[in-house]
C-alpha cells in the first residue's frame, strides 16, 4: 500500500501526567508501520527521544504534525506551522478539546485510519492584527484576537470601521474578534454563538458593553477590521489566542483581518462537529 504520509512531527506537551507513555506508544507504533518519526526539540530534550527538529523544521520537513496535548498546545503551534503545507491533528490531554479529536484511549485505532487515508480534510484561517498607520504586524490568532484595558475596572471608548466603512461605536470592557474556529472558546463564555469551521467568517462580540442594543455581529473574512480608540488610555493591550499578550498605543489604529495562508487540519473519517458539541457541552443531558 502506498503511503501518504513519510515524515511525521511530533509535538506537544512535556508537562502532562502520562504524556512520556503516550510519545512511545506513538514512536513504536509509527516506527513498526514503517515512518520516520521526529520529535520537537523540547519534548526530545526532556524524554531523550532521537531525531530532533524544532517546530519550524518540522513545519518545512514533515507531511503530517501529532501534536499531543490540549487545545492550547495546538493554539500555540499554529503560528509556526501557518505557512507550511503539513496536515496537522491533535490527541487531546485535556479538558474539553475542541481542536484535538483523537482521545488518549484509542490513539492506535485512530491513527492507523487516519495515515490509510480515511481522513476528512478542514482548512482553519487565522487572524493577524496590525498597527494600521505603518501595517507593523504585532500577532496572529487561531482562537480570537482580544482589545480590552489591563486595568479590569476599567471601560474603554472605541470606534469600528469595517473595510473603511463605520461600523459602530461602543463604551464596554473591551471586543473580541474570533474566527469560527474560537466561536467555543472566550466569545462564547461572552455570550456569542457558535459558528460550524467551516464558514469563512469573523464575528466580533462586545465585552460587557454600556448599551443593551450592542449585539455579537458576523461579518466575511474577506472583510478588514479597523479599530480607533477615541481617547488616549495608558493601559490598552491586545490579546492573541489568550496566549500572548502585548501593550499597544492607544493613538495608533489597529487593523485585522484574515491571512491568506490556512492551517490544514485533518479529522477521523467519522468526524460529527455537532457530535462534539454535545458531547463537550452537554447538550444530550437531561438537567433535571
Amino acid at each position: 500500500m502506498t503511503k501518504i504520509f513519510h515524515n511525521i512531527g511530533i509535538l506537544g506537551s512535556i508537562n502532562h501526567n502520562n504524556v512520556f507513555k503516550i510519545y512511545v506508544l506513538i514512536n513504536n507504533f509509527l516506527k513498526k508501520n514503517g515512518y520516520k518519526v521526529f520529535f520537537e526539540m523540547s519534548i526530545a530534550n526532556k524524554f531523550k527521544f532521537k531525531n530532533i527538529k524544532n517546530i519550524k523544521e518540522i513545519g518545512k520537513f514533515c507531511d503530517l504534525a501529532i501534536i499531543i496535548g490540549g487545545d492550547g498546545n495546538i493554539l500555540g503551534a499554529s503560528k509556526y506551522l501557518l505557512s507550511c503545507n503539513i496536515k496537522i491533528i491533535g490527541i487531546n490531554l485535556g479538558n474539553l478539546g475542541f481542536l484535538a479529536d483523537i482521545e488518549p484511549y484509542n490513539i492506535e485505532k485512530k491513527l492507523k485510519i487516519i495515515l490509510s487515508g480515511n481522513y476528512i480534510k478542514e482548512k482553519k484561517f487565522l487572524l493577524e492584527a496590525y498597527e494600521f498607520n505603518n501595517l507593523k504586524k504585532i500577532g496572529t490568532s487561531l482562537n480570537e484576537v482580544v482589545l480590552n484595558s489591563k486595568n479590569i475596572t476599567k471601560t474603554i471608548n472605541f470606534k469600528v470601521y469595517i473595510n473603511e466603512k463605520f461600523a459602530f461605536s461602543q463604551k464596554s470592557d473591551g471586543l473580541i474578534i474570533s474566527t469560527p474556529t474560537g466561536s467555543t472558546a472566550y466569545s462564547l463564555s461572552i455570550g456569542g454563538p457558535i459558528i460550524m469551521t467551516s464558514l469563512n467568517v469573523i464575528e466580533l462580540i462586545p465585552i460587557f458593553p454600556h448599551t443593551l442594543s450592542s449585539r455579537p455581529l458576523i461579518i466575511s473574512n474577506k472583510n478588514k477590521i479597523r479599530i480607533k480608540f477615541e481617547q488616549n488610555y495608558e493601559n490598552i493591550q491586545i490579546i492573541f489566542d489568550n496566549q500572548v499578550i502585548k501593550s499597544i498605543d492607544s493613538k495608533q489604529d489597529i487593523l485585522i483581518n484574515c491571512n491568506k495562508n490556512f492551517l490544514n487540519f485533518i479529522h477521523p473519517y467519522n468526524y460529527d462537529y455537532f457530535k462534539i458539541l454535545i458531547s463537550k457541552l452537554g447538550w444530550s443531558k437531561n438537567l433535571f
